[in-house]
């Protein structure tokens, strides 16, 4: 499905806004704003809209996440690729809440060992952050790499999620 005519809500999240990309049907995209591969906005560019039902929903579930109180998200998303694209990015969610896995691990249960490189340049291609938790893919030998978003907010969320899954405070330093 190709997504034309999008809108965009924006939403102020404990690391930082986030563009959310919708149409009546699914949310398309959510994208840290001014990350280094999210889009480049000044305040004044930024205008808050009400969004429709299921960007309230979106919203609702991303507060509810960020309290702690989600850990799976189940309003309608979709985003356009390959179907390569498609396989490694429908793998992400199956990655527990609280739980990293290598690119490695990810490119063996999406069936090619051999594909790692290309299953981390399409885990870094993923629209939709948090809720497609690329954040959940680390490197080999355990350490955090390659997040479009900015490291910081990949070790913000998976100490977020280790808080709530775990009971532990932080991951440690990276």
């Amino acid at each position: 499905m190709i997504a034309t005519g999008l809108s965009v809500t924006y939403y102020t999240s404990p690391v930082g806004m986030l563009e959310i990309k919708s149409s009546a049907e699914a949310i398309h995209a959510i994208l840290f704003v001014n990350a280094w591969k999210g889009p480049k906005l000044s305040a004044d560019e930024i205008k808050n809209n009400a969004g429709s039902g299921i960007v309230h929903t979106c919203t609702t579930q991303l507060d509810e996440y960020f309290a702690g109180k989600r850990r799976i998200f189940d309003f309608p998303f979709s985003q356009e690729g390959t179907s390569f694209q498609q396989k490694i990015w429908n793998a992400l969610p199956d990655i527990p809440f609280g739980k990293t896995i290598s690119y490695l691990e990810l490119s063996k249960r999406t069936g090619n060992v051999k594909a790692i490189r290309a299953v981390g340049t399409t885990n870094g291609k993923n629209q939709l952050c948090i809720v497609v938790p690329c954040h959940r893919v680390i490197g080999t030998n355990g350490s955090l790499v390659g997040y479009g978003g900015d490291l910081w907010r990949k070790k913000w969320l998976l100490d977020h999620e280790a808080k709530y899954a775990h009971g532990v405070q932080e991951l440690g330093q990276w």
